[in-house]
């Protein structure tokens, strides 16, 4: 090995003054000025907003989960020819409710035949109330009309009351 050679004195003055490398601060996470902060609480503000206004639409719309519910027991009792005069009048009386839960008690507890049909027919969206015609016109107050419902029929009648409590028209 070679004797390493003495540096001169300038360099060792030199080599003496040298530091580490100084690194700068982290970045923060806070923004640093006041325009976006703003725009993060507007940010949050508008998602608080669009929270609340799903929570309270689907608080509003409580009655027609309800409504698919108990069409949903009242289904396989309008299959069977025993107790479909019962499934029937439970169907009408649903639809009823579902009325009156949406528009003002006096606007729809009134309506009957005819007009209770034209109600359904004005407050739907597809017209999938004609369907309900013949059971809220005849069937409801015939004794033996719904002897000869056929499971066609009885489908039809279904899907229609389930279209249109789904899809009914409420203006605000």
């Amino acid at each position: 090995m070679e004797p390493q050679a003495k540096p001169d004195p300038i360099t060792e003055a030199a080599l003496r003054s040298l530091h580490d490398i100084a690194t700068p601060p982290p970045v923060a996470w806070w923004p640093q000025t006041w325009g976006w902060a703003l725009v993060a609480l507007l940010v949050v503000a508008a998602l608080c907003l669009w929270l609340l206004a799903r929570v309270r639409r689907y608080q509003r719309e409580a009655y027609r989960r309800e409504a698919l519910r108990l069409l949903d027991e009242i289904e396989p009792k309008l299959r069977q020819p025993i107790t479909r005069k019962q499934a029937v009048e439970d169907l009408a009386e649903i639809l009823k409710r579902t009325a009156l839960v949406s528009w003002p008690r006096g606007d729809v507890a009134s309506l009957s035949g005819s007009a209770w049909v034209r109600f359904l027919d004005h407050h739907d969206e597809d017209g999938s109330a004609h369907a309900l015609e013949r059971l809220l016109d005849d069937l409801e107050y015939t004794p033996a009309g719904t002897e000869g419902f056929s499971s066609n029929i009885c489908s039809d009648l279904i899907v229609a009351a389930r279209t249109w409590i789904e899809r009914h028209n409420v203006s605000a």
